[in-house]
Protein backbone atom coordinates (compact mmCIF):
# COMPACT_ATOMS: atom_id res chain seq x y z
CA UNK A 1 0.00 0.00 0.00
CA UNK A 2 1.37 3.47 0.56
CA UNK A 3 2.22 6.29 2.85
CA UNK A 4 0.27 7.13 6.23
CA UNK A 5 0.42 10.35 7.66
CA UNK A 6 3.05 10.17 10.02
CA UNK A 7 6.57 8.77 8.79
CA UNK A 8 7.07 5.95 6.58
CA UNK A 9 6.63 2.84 6.95
CA UNK A 10 5.22 -0.05 4.96
CA UNK A 11 4.14 2.25 1.78
CA UNK A 12 1.16 1.01 2.03
CA UNK A 13 -0.12 1.74 5.68
CA UNK A 14 2.90 3.83 6.32
CA UNK A 15 2.64 4.43 10.20
CA UNK A 16 4.75 6.41 12.57
CA UNK A 17 8.20 5.36 14.25
CA UNK A 18 7.26 3.36 17.68
CA UNK A 19 8.29 5.66 20.65
CA UNK A 20 11.84 6.05 20.34
CA UNK A 21 12.09 5.24 23.97
CA UNK A 22 9.92 3.50 26.67
CA UNK A 23 8.80 5.78 29.93
CA UNK A 24 7.85 9.03 29.79
CA UNK A 25 8.48 9.40 25.90
CA UNK A 26 6.65 6.79 24.84
CA UNK A 27 3.65 8.40 27.23
CA UNK A 28 3.93 11.84 25.86
CA UNK A 29 3.68 9.73 21.75
CA UNK A 30 0.58 8.14 22.64
CA UNK A 31 -0.60 11.43 24.11
CA UNK A 32 -0.06 13.39 20.78
CA UNK A 33 -1.17 10.40 18.57
CA UNK A 34 -4.51 10.08 20.33
CA UNK A 35 -5.27 13.47 19.63
CA UNK A 36 -6.06 13.25 15.90
CA UNK A 37 -8.62 10.40 16.56
CA UNK A 38 -10.63 11.90 19.60
CA UNK A 39 -11.23 15.31 17.13
CA UNK A 40 -12.47 12.74 14.36
CA UNK A 41 -14.46 10.86 16.15
CA UNK A 42 -16.36 13.57 18.15
CA UNK A 43 -16.48 15.32 14.83
CA UNK A 44 -18.20 11.79 13.20
CA UNK A 45 -20.60 11.45 16.35
CA UNK A 46 -21.65 15.06 16.01
CA UNK A 47 -22.53 14.96 12.41
CA UNK A 48 -20.09 17.71 11.42
CA UNK A 49 -18.02 18.09 8.20
CA UNK A 50 -14.30 19.33 8.56
CA UNK A 51 -16.15 22.77 7.23
CA UNK A 52 -18.93 22.46 9.40
CA UNK A 53 -15.71 22.30 12.31
CA UNK A 54 -13.56 24.86 10.83
CA UNK A 55 -16.68 27.54 10.94
CA UNK A 56 -17.19 26.70 14.46
CA UNK A 57 -13.75 26.91 15.67
CA UNK A 58 -12.02 29.47 13.40
CA UNK A 59 -9.76 26.63 12.37
CA UNK A 60 -9.00 25.88 8.47
CA UNK A 61 -10.49 22.50 7.69
CA UNK A 62 -7.41 21.68 6.04
CA UNK A 63 -5.53 22.02 9.13
CA UNK A 64 -8.25 20.10 11.20
CA UNK A 65 -7.65 17.28 8.30
CA UNK A 66 -3.93 17.17 8.70
CA UNK A 67 -4.82 16.74 12.82
CA UNK A 68 -7.12 14.24 12.10
CA UNK A 69 -4.35 11.94 9.85
CA UNK A 70 -1.76 12.60 12.40
CA UNK A 71 -0.02 14.87 10.42
CA UNK A 72 0.07 17.97 11.98
CA UNK A 73 0.28 18.68 15.65
CA UNK A 74 -1.85 21.56 16.79
CA UNK A 75 -0.85 24.66 18.96
CA UNK A 76 -2.34 24.21 22.25
CA UNK A 77 -4.71 27.90 20.35
CA UNK A 78 -5.69 25.59 17.72
CA UNK A 79 -6.13 23.04 20.36
CA UNK A 80 -8.58 25.01 22.69
CA UNK A 81 -10.33 26.56 19.51
CA UNK A 82 -11.44 22.85 18.21
CA UNK A 83 -12.29 21.74 21.98
CA UNK A 84 -14.59 24.70 22.23
CA UNK A 85 -16.39 23.71 19.13
CA UNK A 86 -16.54 20.02 20.01
CA UNK A 87 -17.92 21.02 23.59
CA UNK A 88 -15.10 19.29 25.08
CA UNK A 89 -11.85 20.34 27.94
CA UNK A 90 -8.75 20.51 26.26
CA UNK A 91 -7.90 17.84 29.12
CA UNK A 92 -10.06 15.63 27.27
CA UNK A 93 -7.94 15.13 24.31
CA UNK A 94 -4.49 15.22 26.17
CA UNK A 95 -5.40 13.50 28.89
CA UNK A 96 -4.22 9.45 28.51
CA UNK A 97 -7.04 7.41 28.67
CA UNK A 98 -7.41 4.87 31.43
CA UNK A 99 -8.82 1.60 31.51
CA UNK A 100 -9.74 -0.46 28.80
CA UNK A 101 -8.11 1.51 26.38
CA UNK A 102 -4.61 0.29 27.69
CA UNK A 103 -5.74 -3.11 27.37
CA UNK A 104 -7.22 -2.82 24.10
CA UNK A 105 -9.04 -0.28 21.35
CA UNK A 106 -12.24 -0.65 19.95
CA UNK A 107 -12.75 0.54 16.69
CA UNK A 108 -16.80 1.09 16.50
CA UNK A 109 -18.52 1.42 13.23
CA UNK A 110 -18.55 5.27 11.76
CA UNK A 111 -14.76 5.73 14.12
CA UNK A 112 -12.25 4.84 11.45
CA UNK A 113 -10.43 7.16 10.59
CA UNK A 114 -8.66 7.53 6.53
CA UNK A 115 -5.30 7.31 6.30
CA UNK A 116 -3.05 9.53 3.80
CA UNK A 117 -1.54 7.85 0.88
CA UNK A 118 0.90 8.98 -1.84
CA UNK A 119 -1.33 7.02 -4.73
CA UNK A 120 -3.87 7.61 -6.94
CA UNK A 121 -7.19 5.65 -6.82
CA UNK A 122 -7.04 3.68 -3.51
CA UNK A 123 -8.77 4.59 -0.39
CA UNK A 124 -7.60 3.60 2.95
CA UNK A 125 -9.69 3.63 6.32
CA UNK A 126 -7.79 2.82 9.61
CA UNK A 127 -8.99 -0.19 11.13
CA UNK A 128 -6.15 0.05 14.05
CA UNK A 129 -5.55 1.40 17.29
CA UNK A 130 -3.00 4.11 17.63
CA UNK A 131 0.11 4.12 15.51
CA UNK A 132 2.74 5.00 18.44
CA UNK A 133 1.19 1.89 20.39
CA UNK A 134 0.73 -0.76 18.32
CA UNK A 135 3.25 -2.32 15.69
CA UNK A 136 0.22 -3.42 13.47
CA UNK A 137 -1.38 -1.39 11.29
CA UNK A 138 -4.93 -2.14 9.34
CA UNK A 139 -7.21 -0.48 6.72
CA UNK A 140 -10.04 -1.66 4.77
CA UNK A 141 -9.12 -0.61 1.45
CA UNK A 142 -10.77 0.34 -1.99
CA UNK A 143 -9.48 0.44 -5.21
CA UNK A 144 -10.75 1.94 -8.25
CA UNK A 145 -10.47 -0.01 -11.42
CA UNK A 146 -6.73 0.56 -12.64
CA UNK A 147 -5.60 1.80 -9.50
CA UNK A 148 -2.02 0.95 -9.34
CA UNK A 149 1.07 1.33 -6.85
CA UNK A 150 3.00 2.65 -9.83
CA UNK A 151 5.88 1.56 -12.33
CA UNK A 152 8.72 1.45 -9.40
CA UNK A 153 8.40 -1.51 -7.06
CA UNK A 154 8.56 -0.38 -3.10
CA UNK A 155 10.61 -2.03 -0.41
CA UNK A 156 10.26 -1.29 3.18
CA UNK A 157 11.09 -3.28 6.86
CA UNK A 158 8.58 -5.12 8.24
CA UNK A 159 5.52 -7.40 6.50
CA UNK A 160 2.19 -7.01 4.84
CA UNK A 161 -0.74 -9.09 4.52
CA UNK A 162 -3.90 -8.37 2.12
CA UNK A 163 -7.47 -10.27 2.65
CA UNK A 164 -9.37 -9.48 -0.25
CA UNK A 165 -13.23 -9.48 -0.06
CA UNK A 166 -14.10 -8.21 -3.46
CA UNK A 167 -12.85 -7.74 -7.10
CA UNK A 168 -9.27 -8.59 -7.28
CA UNK A 169 -5.94 -7.28 -6.50
CA UNK A 170 -2.87 -8.07 -8.83
CA UNK A 171 0.56 -8.78 -6.31
CA UNK A 172 3.94 -9.12 -8.23
CA UNK A 173 6.70 -9.68 -5.50
CA UNK A 174 10.01 -10.30 -6.64
CA UNK A 175 9.12 -10.89 -10.10
CA UNK A 176 6.09 -13.52 -8.80
CA UNK A 177 2.35 -12.39 -9.68
CA UNK A 178 -0.12 -13.06 -8.02
CA UNK A 179 -3.73 -12.63 -8.54
CA UNK A 180 -5.45 -12.27 -4.87
CA UNK A 181 -9.38 -13.07 -5.79
CA UNK A 182 -12.27 -12.40 -2.96
CA UNK A 183 -11.50 -15.37 0.27
CA UNK A 184 -8.10 -15.07 -0.57
CA UNK A 185 -5.49 -14.18 1.09
CA UNK A 186 -1.54 -13.00 0.14
CA UNK A 187 1.03 -12.26 2.93
CA UNK A 188 4.90 -11.09 2.04
CA UNK A 189 7.59 -9.60 3.34
CA UNK A 190 8.15 -6.05 2.96
CA UNK A 191 11.85 -5.99 2.19
CA UNK A 192 10.92 -7.75 -1.12
CA UNK A 193 10.79 -5.32 -4.19
CA UNK A 194 6.73 -5.43 -4.80
CA UNK A 195 3.87 -3.49 -6.68
CA UNK A 196 0.17 -4.18 -6.67
CA UNK A 197 -2.40 -3.36 -8.75
CA UNK A 198 -6.50 -3.37 -9.97
CA UNK A 199 -6.65 -5.49 -13.37
CA UNK A 200 -10.20 -5.30 -13.52
CA UNK A 201 -13.02 -2.63 -14.50
CA UNK A 202 -14.73 -2.59 -11.33
CA UNK A 203 -13.54 -1.34 -7.69
CA UNK A 204 -11.82 -4.27 -5.32
CA UNK A 205 -12.11 -4.25 -1.81
CA UNK A 206 -9.87 -5.77 1.13
CA UNK A 207 -8.76 -5.45 4.83
CA UNK A 208 -4.72 -4.98 4.75
CA UNK A 209 -2.26 -5.18 7.23
CA UNK A 210 1.15 -4.23 7.75
CA UNK A 211 3.62 -5.46 10.32
CA UNK A 212 6.42 -3.09 11.07
CA UNK A 213 9.22 -4.63 12.67
CA UNK A 214 10.12 -3.07 17.16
Amino acid sequence: MSRAPRTQGPPCLDAPSAAAADGRGGDLERIVNSIGLKVFSLRKRMGLSLQQLGERSDVSAAAIHKIEQGGMVPTITTLLKIAGALGRPVSYFVEEDVGHDDVAVLTQPGETRPVYTSHKGITLNSISGPYGRFLLAGASATLAPSATSGRKPMQHPGEELVHVISGAIEFTVTGQTYLVEPGSTLHFRGDQPHTWRNPGDTEATAVWLALRPQ
